[in-house]
């Protein structure tokens, strides 16, 4: 299966084995991406080629998907976050990932098992832009309810973590 179908990317990767050197790497990549291929052979005790010979394998079997800027939404006039659960038919699904997919205030879209059906991560101007994209939700047919979480305060936003954490 095609991991971008219809403008939504599947969530499904093969597993790849990393040592600690790669974990290491990952970390520091994302903690800073802007480091460079001697900064981060300092840190992980390699020479640069081999750092660089590490990180293009690690881009090559698709642990880094890619590198990005981390945007801060109150700086672009986008502060208010919220999270919308969507319940619908069963049907609606596909559609409706598609159609709101392009708009740039969705973040993030998860379809999820439960009473929730798919979950929006959007992040508005201000409760009236909140309000009109609730309403186009609302519009879709097959959509039987919106509920919208609204982020008072952020305590940690991050993505995954390279090191496994032994638990006690």
């Amino acid at each position: 299966m095609d991991s971008k179908a219809n403008n939504v990317k599947s969530s499904r990767s093969k597993r790849v084995s990393l040592d600690r050197i790669d974990r290491k790497l990952l970390r520091l990549l994302a903690e800073d991406s802007d480091r460079t291929y001697s900064e981060l052979s300092e840190l992980v005790f390699l020479s640069p080629p081999a750092v660089h010979e590490r990180v293009q394998k690690l881009k090559k079997n698709g642990v880094i998907k890619g590198t990005q800027a981390v945007l801060d939404g109150p700086s672009l006039g986008c502060s208010l976050l919220s999270f919308l659960h969507i319940e619908s038919d069963g049907s609606v699904s596909m559609d409706m990932l598609n159609e709101f997919s392009s708009l740039a205030d969705v973040e993030e879209i998860h379809s999820v098992a439960g009473e929730t059906n798919i979950i929006f991560k959007v992040r508005t101007r201000d409760s009236i832009d909140l309000e009109k994209l609730i309403e186009k939700m609302q519009l879709v047919d097959g959509v039987r309810k919106v509920k919208c979480f609204v982020v008072l305060s952020s305590k940690l936003e991050r993505g995954p973590q390279p090191e496994i954490d032994d638990l006690p």
